[in-house]
C-alpha cells in the first residue's frame, strides 16, 4: 500500500491514549491464556515482562510508533515480539482486534465515567460553599429574563448543583452500562478455545462478561451513553456560563470573576472580559456536534463490526478532553466569584418583584385571587406612569385600589416574601440550608458509591 494510502487508514496517531488499557487487557488475557493451558506459565510470565517494558517505552515516550502497522494493538504487539522473540506472537490467540478494542475502549469509558463524576462532585461542593458563603444575599429571580420574584442567591447557585447531581446519576448509569468485558467474542461468533471469560472480567474489573459476541464487538452505545450525558452536562455549564457573563456586566453588575478567569481587549484598557465563561458557552456547541458525528457514524451500520467504527475515537477523545478541562477550569472559576450585594437588593427594591406577594396579601383579605391580580396590574401600570416603586407608596396609594389595604401591608419586605415560601423545596432561608443539608448527603452517599 502507497504511503499516502496509508494515512487513510491509520489510527494509531490519535489512539495513544488507550495504549494503557491495550496492555493491561493483554495482561489479563496472556493470565488467562497460562490458566487455561493455552500458553505456558513461562511464556506469560515472558509476555506480562514484555508488556510492561512496552508500556514504559511509550509512558518515557521513546515508543517508535509504525504507520505500517496502522494501529495501536499491531504496534504494541510487533514491539513485544521485538523484546522476547516468537513467544510474543502467542498473545492473540483467542481473540480478534474487534473485541481487543472494545475491551480498550470500555476500560477507558468506565474512567472517564469516574472522572466525570469527581469533577461535577468538586463543582458542586464549589457551588455549596458558594451558597453558604452568601446566604444572606437577596437577588431577583427571573422569568422570561424578567425580574419576577425576590429569591436568595443561594437557592439560585443550588439550582445548578440539582443540575450537576442529576447529570452525576446519567455518569453512574453510564459506568453501570459500559461494565461489560467484551474480550473472548472473537471477530464475531466467538471462538473455538475453553476460555474463561469470568476471570479475564475479574482481572480487569468488570461486573459482567457480554453474552452475544455479535453484539460486543458492534456495540458503541456505551460511547453514546458518556458523550450524551457530557453533553447534558456542558449545555448545565454553558447555562450558567450564560448567567455569570450577564451578572459581570456592567449592565447587571452583580458579580466579578478572579483576575485569573478574565482576559484584557487588545484595543481597550478598560475591557475584563469573562472568557473563561464564554468558551466553555462555545465548547458547548462543539461537544454537541462530537455527539451528533458519532449517532451519524453508527446509524447505517450492519452488523457485526465495520470499519466505519474506528472513526467513533477522535470526536469523543474530544468529547472527554472538552468536558474534563471544562469541569477542572469551572470549579475553580465558581470558586473566584464575589458577589455585590448591595447592586443585588437595589435592583430587588427598583422593581415590582413583590407584586405576587401583594396580591397574595389581598387573597389573605378574602379578595379572589382574580380580582387581586388586576388590582396590583392596575397599582404596577401606575407607579410605573409615577416613576415609583411599591416601597415609595404611601398607605394612601394603596388603598386607591382597594379598602382592604392596611399598614401591614408594610410588612411585606423581599425577606418576608422569601422566608414565606417556605414550601419543600422554596427559597426561604430554612428550605435553602435544608438544600444544602441534602445535597451534602447525597454526594457523600456517591462518593461512597465509586470508591
Amino acid at each position: 500500500m502507497s504511503k499516502d494510502y496509508l494515512k487513510y487508514t491509520i489510527s494509531y496517531n490519535y489512539e495513544q491514549r488507550l495504549a494503557q488499557y491495550d496492555i493491561k487487557g493483554s495482561i489479563a488475557h496472556s493470565k488467562m491464556l497460562a490458566k487455561q493451558g493455552i500458553i505456558s506459565n513461562k511464556e506469560m510470565e515472558k509476555i506480562h515482562s514484555g508488556l510492561l517494558s512496552v508500556l514504559k517505552e511509550i509512558e518515557d515516550k521513546k515508543f517508535i510508533w509504525k504507520p505500517e502497522l496502522e494501529d495501536i494493538h499491531m504496534n504494541i504487539e510487533f514491539r513485544l515480539t521485538e523484546i522476547i522473540g516468537e513467544i510474543g506472537s502467542k498473545l492473540h490467540t483467542a481473540r480478534s482486534r474487534n473485541d481487543q478494542i472494545s475491551l480498550d475502549m470500555r476500560m477507558y469509558v468506565k474512567d472517564l465515567n469516574i472522572q466525570a463524576i469527581n469533577g461535577l462532585s468538586k463543582l458542586i461542593k464549589t457551588i455549596v460553599k458558594l451558597s453558604e458563603q452568601n446566604s444572606d444575599i437577596i437577588v431577583p429571580g427571573y422569568t422570561h429574563m424578567q425580574r419576577a420574584q425576590p429569591i436568595l442567591i443561594s437557592h439560585h447557585l443550588l439550582a445548578y448543583a440539582e443540575m450537576f447531581l442529576r447529570d452525576i446519576d446519567r455518569f453512574l448509569d453510564s459506568l453501570k452500562r459500559v461494565d461489560v468485558m467484551p474480550l473472548g467474542s472473537g471477530a464475531l461468533a466467538g471462538l473455538p478455545y475453553e476460555l474463561d471469560r469470568e476471570y479475564v472480567a475479574d482481572e480487569l474489573g468488570f461486573s459482567q462478561i457480554s453474552t452475544n459476541s455479535i453484539d460486543a464487538v458492534s456495540d458503541r452505545d456505551f460511547i453514546l451513553d458518556y458523550s450524551y450525558a457530557s453533553s447534558t452536562t456542558m449545555m448545565h455549564i454553558s447555562r450558567l456560563s450564560e448567567e455569570i457573563i450577564l451578572w459581570s456586566s456592567d449592565e447587571f453588575g452583580f458579580c466579578n470573576l478572579g483576575e485569573n478567569f478574565t482576559t484584557w481587549s487588545s484595543i481597550m484598557p478598560q475591557k475584563r472580559n469573562p472568557d473563561f465563561a464564554e468558551l466553555a458557552r462555545g465548547k458547548t456547541g462543539r461537544v454537541y456536534g462530537d455527539l451528533f458525528r458519532l449517532f451519524t457514524i453508527l446509524k447505517g451500520l450492519p452488523l457485526a463490526y465495520n470499519r466505519d467504527m474506528q472513526e467513533d475515537k477522535e470526536g469523543f477523545f474530544d468529547i472527554a478532553d472538552t468536558l474534563n478541562t471544562t469541569l477542572a477550569i469551572f470549579s475553580d472559576m465558581t470558586n473566584s466569584m464575589t458577589f455585590n450585594k448591595s447592586k443585588m437588593y437595589t435592583a430587588v427594591e427598583q422593581s415590582y418583584v413583590l407584586a405576587t406577594d401583594i396580591a397574595d396579601y389581598l387573597v389573605s383579605k378574602s379578595v379572589p385571587f382574580r380580582q387581586a391580580h388586576k388590582i396590583v396590574s392596575e397599582m404596577t401600570d401606575f407607579c410605573i406612569k409615577q416613576n415609583k416603586f411599591f416601597n415609595q407608596l404611601e398607605l394612601s396609594d394603596y388603598q386607591k385600589f382597594s379598602d382592604k389595604f392596611e399598614k401591614d401591608i408594610f410588612d411585606i419586605t423581599p425577606l418576608f416574601s422569601i422566608n414565606k415560601r417556605n414550601t419543600y423545596g422554596g427559597t426561604s432561608e430554612e428550605q435553602v440550608q435544608n438544600n444544602i443539608s441534602n445535597i451534602k448527603t447525597r454526594l457523600s452517599k456517591i462518593e461512597k458509591q465509586i470508591i
